[in-house]
């Protein structure tokens, strides 16, 4: 195997999205992504049973298109790498299967990871080397976690996440009492523009001092979601129409402020200068412009990965993969399984 620059195929199957990708080192070779987002569309969310018969269908066409794109042949990589958790416990089954047999088949090694540290693992990717310790938001349809990146392939600690629904979660749910489709979140985006972010002051979950006394680095947008029902409602009752734009610019303020906020606060609190962007819902622009405003205040410098290896991708898996491999860590055998609630803090299963 070559340690140096070692080429990894990554598969990620943690939720409605099949991705698989190749590296080289940290050089990216082939993103490949299926997803199953219309699928789960009709029914307002993910499907779990959906997502994994999504992901058997999927996974074949989706590897042989990667290994197109990167213009390699299996019995080229040098290891496999594959998402065990967390996540939706078959779906992850259809990756961790998948990995397994090309590792046997291949007689190639196999390294399973954390899906949440993966999303780190997504800035090792390109030029620049992720630089430690790093404090990383990461928020996604499923996960709002904040966490503390002493070291990537060794030491990350969990230092905060959500306790109720999740921020993805919230763009969701705002969105069905708006009348607004599935994905919310894009939608929550389209609808925002041209409305006053300051028009109504929805609440700000877990910022009060007595909460933050016990949770300064935890999230809550279940409040926020029945403030913004709540209001809706007594529009509707009295028969005044409901601003959309406002609404909508109002919720998602709401969410980026308490997001922001607490991502820089850890950064200002632990003495590091270096916060990192993760997950789905940073394709939100709102959210991208405050935390640049915001860390440029505070003296912190802000990593984004391309908006392509923000989303659920199997090139941040494979990144994570190589890492690993790099470091000198042996690989994962076969004895591992999917976990659906693997701690953040199990980098390598």
């Amino acid at each position: 195997m070559n340690r140096d620059a070692p080429l990894v195929l990554g598969i990620e199957t943690s939720c409605d999205e099949t991705g698989v990708g190749i590296v080289r080192g940290t050089e990216l070779l082939a993103n490949a992504i299926a997803s199953s987002m219309d699928e789960h569309a009709r029914y307002g969310g993910v499907v779990p049973e959906v997502a994994a018969r999504a992901h058997l269908e999927a996974l074949g066409p989706t590897i042989r298109a990667a290994l197109d794109e990167a213009s390699v042949d299996l019995a080229d990589l040098d290891a496999v790498a594959v998402t065990n958790g967390p996540g939706l416990a078959g779906a992850l089954m259809v990756g961790v299967g998948a990995a397994k047999a090309l590792a046997l088949s291949l007689e190639k090694p196999v390294y399973a990871v954390n899906h949440l540290v993966g999303h780190v693992g997504a800035d090792l990717i390109g030029d620049r080397p992720l630089e430690t310790p790093s404090v990383a938001l990461l928020v996604s349809g499923g996960h709002t976690s904040l966490l503390l990146v002493r070291d990537l392939d060794s030491d990350v600690e969990l230092l905060g996440e959500t306790i109720d629904d999740a921020a993805g979660e919230a763009f969701d749910k705002v969105a069905r009492l708006l009348g607004l489709p599935y994905p919310g979140g894009p939608e929550i985006d389209r609808a925002a523009v041209g409305g006053d972010p300051d028009a109504i002051r929805f609440p700000r979950g877990l910022t009060r001092p007595k909460d933050l006394e016990r949770h300064r680095y935890d999230f809550s947008f279940s409040g926020l979601k029945t403030a913004v029902a709540r209001w809706v409602e007594q529009r509707e009752a009295v028969g005044e129409p409901v601003p959309l734009a406002d609404v909508a610019a109002s919720f998602r303020e709401a969410v980026v402020d308490v997001l922001v906020s607490k991502a820089i606060a850890a950064c200002t609190d632990l003495g590091v200068p270096r916060l990192l962007l993760g997950g789905g819902v940073v394709a939100n622009r709102r959210l991208r412009e405050v935390a640049e405003l915001r860390a440029d205040a505070a003296g912190v410098a802000l990593r984004i990965p391309p908006l392509s290896l923000c989303t659920d991708n199997g090139a941040m898996i494979a990144a994570l993969g190589a890492r690993l491999i790099m470091a000198g860590h042996e690989p994962s055998g076969l004895d591992f399984g999917a976990d659906s609630t693997l701690p953040v803090t199990d980098i390598q299963g």
